[in-house]
């Protein structure tokens, strides 16, 4: 009989590209910085030591970025070997932790849909159990699942016999999928859920008539009135149990657990990486299941058959025993079709990771991270009580006693004195505990790998307006920093305690934020001289020249390469992306550096912020047109919109040198950098001036950039 294999790896065709191109580029910065260094020494001024700040800081982070490079693999997984290999009654149980923090930005019904796809998962269903994290403790969410509940009851048997493959129902119902004969009757039945919830958030609470359960109407009445978001008891709430509920046909139903936390005002609180730990310690008791998948609120299952291909690896015969998680890459099904905000972070998922997964393995990204148990709790009795030696199984979830137990873990004072948070779960000390959590396992010796299949595992919808991008990308790369320094530093305690490649791709986001010192200087310091008619740059007929042609169109080339010919993203999805880049460094990047400082010195805290996902029905037509959605007086518009007056009064004085005095040679790096910043901007020339509907710049902050831009070129003119 033929060995069946439940998956494959292979190394990229891309390895010796990468590898050459890495050291050809090495040598030309080298050649740069030489010619710097020179510069400095021979005739120091402020503009040689900034240009030489912005090229080595650029050298920096290009180097570090060449460590997810070195050795990209790709993988593939056969589940259809599977059921070959092991028994299904081998599978392990299986606990997914959806997390929702704030009903007011994350609608219920959306949170009901990625916990509906997950319910009906193409897995044993008395060894699947979810749980749903709710932060903000609203009794909102808890009605939304009760309702959820009920559906489930007739969408799991409906989705397995005609097999369905989008089940999540406002994606199944939103294409054209064609038609059984109880499709309309389900479609029905979902949409008057989906009303009576929506009903229920439109009015901000519910009235204790429209609950009938008595056991769940004394959990309601938790919500008294000092009941408030960060002030209320644990709650938690069976609200389908696979020992007793059954489906339409008769079937076992998976678990569906609401839980929200403890929280004390005189308390702090861990946000996100907190409420995975409950839920670690609670699933612990209820069910412990030794497989544990995390999902975002808004991240539904795309693949009925995930959990399968994460088995793919977990019980392979051969499977390195040191493998602590599968991740799944994050993928978008509500980007427009040229993904203007580069939401899509194709390089990140899809490029970078790949890179990653040759070394020690991707990065958890938040959401779609299938983990052992064993790996992030530690403990035999993964962490869950202290002291206590009692065994869990799944016939005990309606047991009082577990209940209690899973109440007293759920605590805000459970972890005093423990290590949860620093050595067992998923770790504190940073809002992107995501990546830092993955770091620390990597640091232990766990191993991680990248599950990429060509239909996306999840999907989950994006940010449609500018600010929200900006003030995402804002908390990310803040939260990297809070990684990057302290006593666990990739770049120092990383490099001892893992592959020194992996510790530098660590070191690389981490520190990405520093990627406004070359972006602001080249945004302003060329143009401001080109102004001033002063040239900096080699001339045409040089031969520096031609070094600096080298290192714009390789670096943008192979960024080109990587992203369309490799990774399949079109040509204005490349465009998009470097374009907002460009915007992340006069801005989100700056801004993180900033509150990061502010914070280190004790001079400001900042919480975790949920980045909304209601949909504006105006500004939801603009972004599918591909138009750029600013609308409020945001600070993180002035940075970008300075840079772009600043580089269009340089490019008109550029222009107007060059037809009267005909020194292009001299001028015409300053000028293409002034042209480029131009053309990146467009959408903002476009929002300040052109543009009358509602998403267009707002009039302050067009004035407030122009005088700036004004007040910066003419001191400019003092100092050069």
């Amino acid at each position: 009989m033929p060995t069946l294999f439940l998956h494959s790896i292979k190394p990229s065709s891309k390895t010796w590209f990468n590898r050459i191109f890495t050291l050809t580029y090495t040598i030309a910065i080298s050649l740069l910085l030489f010619q710097h260094t020179q510069n400095i020494i021979n005739s120091p001024s402020s503009i040689s030591v900034a240009l030489f700040l912005a090229d080595f800081v650029l050298t920096f982070l290009w180097l570090t970025s060449q460590s997810f490079h070195w050795n990209p693999i790709e993988r593939t997984v056969f589940p259809e070997n599977l059921k070959h290999v092991v028994n299904e009654s081998e599978y392990p149980a299986l606990d997914v932790f959806i997390c929702t923090a704030d009903p007011t930005k994350e609608p219920p019904v959306g949170v009901v849909n990625t916990a509906l796809s997950v319910l009906a998962y193409e897995y044993p269903t008395e060894k699947l159990s979810v749980y749903v994290s709710d932060d903000g403790g609203s009794e909102v969410t808890l009605y939304a699942f009760m309702e959820c509940a009920k559906f489930a009851k007739s969408w799991i048997p409906y989705c397995r016999k005609y097999g369905v493959v989008d089940r999540a129902p406002e994606a199944y119902f939103g294409m054209d999928t064609g038609s059984y004969p109880e499709t309309d009757e389900i479609k029905s039945m979902y949409e008057n859920m989906k009303s009576r919830v929506e009903a229920v958030v439109e009015r901000g609470g519910l009235s204790l008539d429209q609950v009938t359960e008595p056991e769940v109407r004394d959990t309601f009445r938790k919500w008294t009135p000092d009941f408030t978001r960060r002030h209320h008891p644990t709650v938690i709430q069976i609200l389908l149990d696979n020992n007793a509920d059954k489906d339409v046909a008769g079937g076992v139903m998976p678990n569906l657990i609401y839980v929200s936390r403890e929280k004390n005002n005189n308390k702090p609180h861990n946000f996100k990486a907190g409420a995975l730990n409950v839920m670690l310690r609670v699933s612990g008791l209820m069910t412990n299941g030794p497989i544990v998948l995390v999902l975002d609120c808004d991240m539904y299952s795309n693949d009925p058959e995930t959990p399968l291909r994460a088995l793919c690896y977990f019980m392979d015969p051969n499977a390195d025993p040191k493998l602590g998680f599968v991740q799944f890459p994050q993928r978008f099904s509500s980007i427009n079709k040229t993904d203007i905000y580069a939401s899509e972070f194709k390089p990140e998922t899809q490029i970078l990771s790949l890179g990653m997964d040759g070394l020690l393995g991707a990065q958890f990204m938040g959401t779609g991270g299938f983990f052992k148990r064993n790996v992030i709790s530690h403990e035999s009795l993964f962490g869950v009580t202290k002291g206590s030696t009692v065994q869990t199984d799944l016939k005990r979830v309606l047991n009082k006693d577990v209940l209690v137990s899973a109440n007293e873990v759920a605590s805000c004072s459970y972890e005093d004195s423990t290590k949860w948070g620093s050595e067992i779960g998923f770790r504190y000390g940073t809002i992107t505990e995501d990546t830092y959590t993955s770091f620390r396992l990597h640091c232990e010796g766990w191993k991680s790998v990248l599950c990429n299949p060509k239909r996306a595992a999840f999907l989950g919808g994006s940010p449609s307006n500018l600010n929200d991008v900006l003030t995402q990308i804002k908390r990310w790369y803040m939260g990297f920093l809070e990684i990057f320094f302290n006593k666990y530093c990739p770049l120092i305690y990383g490099v001892r305690s893992m592959n020194p490649l992996q510790a530098l791709c660590y070191t690389h986001y981490t520190l990405r934020s520093f990627w406004s010192i070359p972006v602001i200087i080249y945004a302003f310091v060329p143009q401001l001289l080109l102004i001033n008619s002063v040239p900096i740059f080699a001339k045409v007929s040089d031969n520096g020249f031609f070094l600096y042609t080298f290192l714009f169109l390789g670096a943008y080339g192979k960024d080109f390469l990587d992203f369309v010919v490799f990774a399949g993203g079109s040509t204005l999805r490349w465009w998009n992306h470097q374009r907002m880049w460009l915007m992340w460094g006069l801005s989100s990047y700056p801004f993180a550096l900033f509150e990061w400082s502010l914070k280190s010195f004790g001079l400001s805290t900042f919480g975790f912020n949920v980045t909304s996902k209601v949909v504006d029905e105006e500004q939801n037509i603009r972004y599918e047109q591909g138009v750029f959605e600013f609308g409020v007086e945001s600070v993180l518009f002035l940075p970008i919109s300075v840079a772009s007056v600043v580089s269009l009064f340089s490019l008109v004085k550029g222009v107007m040198d060059v037809v009267m005095n005909g020194r292009l040679d001299e001028f015409f790096v300053q000028i293409f950098i002034s042209g480029f910043v131009m053309v990146n901007s467009w959408p903002l020339y476009e929002g300040m001036v052109l543009r009358k509907d509602k998403g267009k710049m707002p009039l302050m902050i067009t004035l407030a950039s122009i005088a700036t831009a004004v007040a910066i070129c003419f001191l400019s003119s003092t100092v050069f």
